[in-house]
């Protein structure tokens, strides 16, 4: 059974998003080892300089590389600039990642300015839900739903609809 941690920035604090996990997370139970954990966020000024930008990815960066915990893992950054993936692709990867290992996969979300450049180096994957920008509160309930699609998709099970 493929093992799926979260590692995010941030509280998730809005009840409509925490409803929603609390739902994907009850029926990915099925299929999969889940946990989320959440890594405190800095704060950001309002125009910080690139020095600063990179100071506070830096730190909330470490914070998420060790929610990582394990050594071994796959990691998967969710970044605008990564790769794009349709639901199909990302069952694909799933079902790699079931079958080569390691168990445990790991999607990082950064904050409000992203991930490290630590965090990048650590993932064999950079992937973009979409070219739009989320709030990446909004970014795990996405993730949570096309991990569900994707394990449903390699089961051969209906849930397009």
């Amino acid at each position: 059974m493929l093992h799926i941690r979260i590692v995010a920035v941030g509280k998730l604090k809005e009840k409509y998003l925490k409803e929603g996990l609390q739902e994907y997370i009850k029926r990915l139970g099925a299929y999969s080892r889940l946990e989320i954990m959440e890594v405190p966020d800095e704060k950001v000024p309002d125009k910080p300089s690139d020095t600063e930008a990179e100071l506070i990815k830096r730190k909330e960066g470490d914070r998420l590389l060790a929610g990582a915990g394990e050594k071994d893992f796959i990691g998967v950054a969710l970044d605008p600039r990564g790769e794009m993936w349709s639901t199909e692709d990302l069952a694909e990867q799933m079902r790699g990642w079931e079958l080569y290992g390691p168990n445990l996969v790991v999607f990082f979300i950064g904050g409000t300015l992203g991930l490290s450049k630590e965090v990048h180096a650590a993932c064999k994957a950079k992937w973009s839900l979409s070219r739009l920008t989320f709030p990446h509160q909004l970014v795990r309930l996405i993730l949570l739903e096309q991990v569900y699609r994707g394990f449903k998709v390699n089961r051969g099970e209906t849930y397009h609809r």
